[in-house]
């Protein structure tokens, strides 16, 4: 018999409804919601009296044990996911790399053996798409029926990441018939290695430069560009991590057209700025990702623009590189700082108290845009992102009077420093169930090492909207 657990006494939050009930799990499984569930019979009670019971966390854009400028992020599966757990994630979604000259299938694998016996919640797969000669266009299809239902492009990184227009048009195509989602990384790659090497030319080779050679209207050019290519395919698209209020204008005025044009961004883009990158004794180097950060007027924008959907989801794209060790390989030269940051743990923190305490989103829209959502646009609802009965028993309780203060000190991610250091916040996970199990409690991690599964996840096609 399956192991049920009741959670009584607590106030139940979606993403529509905030209403005092009670969950029933049996196995790994939601099966009823409703307030004065009976105990008899039940196998463990968990008393949430003062406490919100939400949905897991679900962070749709990771990165972990990834190659980059060589070197390999710091997390890896094991600590990744441990981290995420610990911060109220229960599922997330990394990216497999596509080597060029490569079969995609190939990258699937690798990354599966990544994460085998190591995933301790359960994790989805975004596909980077870096080659589609050959038969590149039947693989996006074959990777799709393998559950992997949307496609990363890099508009950036030039010789490396980046694909050329009609590459991306050719995928958008592609999607538009198996209703996969592609997912943008949007700046203009061309214009800013042009940019950055006159920079380098003048002997500019500090991290403060990193942001500077990469503007803000290169990222909205981009942005224009790639939904403009995404409506003549007739395909939805998604702008992953968008940084300013010159992106987020592009992205507003297509949906005010009725475009299915999507957009994440991330805490580092809501709470920190370009000054962060000017900190002495290569101090900046820990705040060098891309896009890189804004000055702080864009910060309300981004709020505003959650706020109002026009953006839809808040992500971390978690790539943490080690500054002591890893870091430092740009010491000279800012083109060989590892791009990335650490933010996988405290995502729901930082979101939750400097949102929803701070009166700039609601607790409904909080949830919405950290767990339901990111759960419908890329194929896991209603398995995730929902407290209802059916769905996976995914939950956190969540303690909006904890006082918790954020330092690498005690932080779980595999990294030596945090970015929001010292940062303290209202609201914190108590405990963490994945799958009816309970991971965390009371700051103990109790799940097992490999207990997470892969997700595969549906292709939406006609469903956008």
């Amino acid at each position: 018999m399956p192991t049920s657990t009741l959670i009584r006494n607590g106030t139940v939050v979606t993403a529509t409804e905030t209403r005092p009930a009670d969950v029933l799990i049996e196995g790994e499984r939601i099966k009823e919601v409703r307030a004065g569930l009976p105990v008899e019979g039940v196998d463990r009670v968990i008393d949430a009296a003062g406490l919100y019971v939400l949905p897991g966390g679900i962070d749709a854009h990771t990165h972990l044990d990834m190659p980059f400028g060589g070197t390999t992020s710091a997390d890896d599966f094991l600590t990744g996911t441990r981290a995420a757990a610990f911060g109220g994630t229960t599922s997330l979604v990394d990216f497999a790399i596509q080597a060029r000259g490569t079969r995609m299938r190939d990258a699937l694998d690798t990354w599966w053996k990544k994460a085998e016996g190591k995933a301790a919640i359960d994790y989805g797969l975004h596909m980077i798409v870096t080659d589609l000669g050959g038969a590149g266009l039947e693989d996006m299809d074959d990777v799709v029926a393998e559950g992997v239902a949307s496609f990363k492009l890099f508009m950036a990184y030039p010789n490396v990441l980046m694909v050329d227009d009609g590459t991306i048009f050719k995928a958008l195509s592609q999607t538009a018939k198996n209703g996969a989602l592609i997912c943008m990384h949007a700046e203009n790659g061309s214009v800013i290695d042009v940019i950055i090497a006159r920079a380098l030319a003048e002997g500019k080779t500090a991290p403060i430069y990193h942001a500077l050679t990469r503007p803000p209207r290169a990222e909205a050019e981009a942005v224009h560009r790639a939904i403009a290519l995404a409506e003549i395919a007739g395909a939805p698209v998604y702008i992953v991590h968008l940084s300013s209020e010159d992106a987020l204008n592009q992205v507003r005025e297509a949906r005010d057209r009725g475009v299915p044009a999507f957009a994440e961004t991330c805490p580092q883009y809501l709470l920190l700025s370009i000054e962060e990158l000017e900190r002495p004794n290569f101090e900046g180097a820990k705040y060098v990702f891309t896009p890189p950060l804004r000055p702080k007027e864009h910060q309300p924008k981004l709020w505003d623009g959650l706020k109002d959907d026009h953006l839809q989801v808040v992500s971390t794209d978690h790539c943490p590189f080690c500054f002591a060790d890893q870091k430092i390989l740009g010491k000279d030269d800012f083109t060989k700082i590892p791009n990335g940051g650490p933010g996988i743990e405290n995502r729901l923190q930082l979101i939750y108290h400097h949102g929803v305490n701070a009166g700039k989103i609601s607790l409904n829209r909080f949830v919405e845009i950290t767990s339901t959502t990111p759960a419908r646009i890329f194929g896991m609802y209603p398995r995730k992102g929902e407290i209802a009965p059916g769905s996976d028993a995914d939950v956190v309780l969540w303690d909006p009077a904890a006082l918790y203060t954020i330092s690498a000190q005690t932080h779980h991610m595999r990294v030596d420093y945090s970015m929001f250091e010292g940062y303290e916040v209202k609201g914190n996970a108590r405990t963490v169930i994945s799958r009816g199990e309970v991971i965390v409690d009371n700051g103990e991690f109790l799940g097992k090492p490999g207990r997470g599964q892969y997700l595969k996840r549906t292709a939406r096609g006609g469903a956008w909207k």
